[in-house]
């Protein structure tokens, strides 16, 4: 790797701004060792975090509804965390809820954790999870996690856009799922970003404050990639409209400098609640033990509500379709204990 200013070819001994981020993090556990707070779901609500350690089977499935899908009961025990999990991702949402997946570095896990995300919620609730492919240039997630029963994506949505914003009731439903594609397994409906770069367009405000109402009039929880490009209308916009930010990462200086820019960018527009109110999701992109973990799990705490971590599956590794039954049980039950910690603070 060509040397930068970041120090990032220089593992042996880290650049100011690596070691500014150290110091952040050290401070930040000085902080959570002050502070008692209210544990929701078994985790501290300063710095929650989900480390995939699990029974080795999930004691909590029940028989899926479609094939390989996977659902969750109440567990019988009140004071068993998957049992709280669960209760919380049931719970009133009081209203539509956006959730925002966001670090402008590719390869962080965004489009997985959208996915995952929307599975994970959709096989406890039921209904009404959608994820919606943002992304300014050429999206993945329609491809990765939707069925193919149409290559009908946003452009075409958008095209239609005010015939279909003129519906109500049941039909409005039925004429939104014209653009959907499903989950394989059902647990989730997916807008597909443009898979064409022929006709990729980059959407204006208005567009999509459009679009975000009319998923909202239709859905539940509303799980967006957001895409690389701050400087785009599009991405600007699903965060102002957020009710959740989801930082994505992977263990890696890299990935960690631009969330931790992003954080700083956000709250120079303005969206300072919204940083400091955000989930950081850290998720394993190796096998093995993640050297920086402990140190970015810590610095995270100190600069958002809580971080989860979902640990490596080999399932995910070949970027193909996502598939949530196949993921190993301690995976299942890290994304269950993340999505919680995510929505949390949005039920009631």
């Amino acid at each position: 790797m060509e040397r930068t200013e970041s120090g990032w070819d220089q593992p042996a001994e880290p650049a100011p701004r690596w070691r500014s981020l150290l110091d952040r993090a050290l401070l930040g556990r000085s902080d959570e060792q002050q502070q008692v707070g209210r544990a929701p779901i078994g985790v501290q609500r300063r710095a929650a975090t989900v480390d995939g350690r699990a029974p080795a089977q999930p004691a909590y499935q029940t028989q899926p509804a479609h094939p390989g899908q996977v659902e969750w009961r109440q567990a019988a025990r009140p004071d068993d965390p998957t049992g709280q999990a669960i209760g919380v991702l049931r719970r009133e949402l009081g209203g539509p809820r956006v959730l925002a997946f966001a670090n402008p570095k590719g390869g962080v896990h965004k489009t997985t954790a959208t996915a995952l995300a929307a599975a994970t919620i959709g096989s406890v609730r039921g209904r009404g999870v959608l994820a919606w492919d943002d992304n300014e240039l050429r999206g993945t997630l329609g491809l990765r996690a939707g069925s193919a029963r149409h290559a009908r994506t946003i452009r075409h949505l958008v095209a239609d856009l005010a015939e279909v914003e003129a519906t109500s009731g049941l039909a409005l439903a039925d004429r939104v799922d014209d653009y959907l594609r499903h989950a394989s397994d059902g647990t989730y409906d997916v807008l597909a970003g443009e898979e064409n770069p022929r006709f990729a367009q980059r959407l204006d405000q208005p567009t999509v404050r459009r679009v975000l109402e009319l998923l909202r009039r239709t859905h539940d929880v509303v799980c967006v990639d957001t895409g690389n490009n701050v400087e785009s209308p599009n991405w600007q916009t699903v965060l102002q409209a957020a009710d959740q930010l989801v930082v994505t990462t992977v263990p890696r200086e890299d990935a960690a400098f631009t969330a931790d820019w992003m954080l700083d960018l956000l709250h120079e527009l303005g969206l300072g609640q919204l940083a400091a109110g955000a989930v950081t999701l850290l998720s394993c992109a190796t096998p093995g033990q993640q050297p920086l973990l402990a140190d970015l799990r810590g610095h995270f705490a100190s600069r958002t509500r809580a971080v989860t971590v979902v640990p490596y599956d080999p399932v995910l590794e070949s970027g193909s379709s996502i598939e949530p039954a196949m993921l190993q049980p301690a995976t299942r039950q890290a994304w269950l204990h993340a999505c919680a910690v995510v929505l949390d603070p949005l039920t009631r």
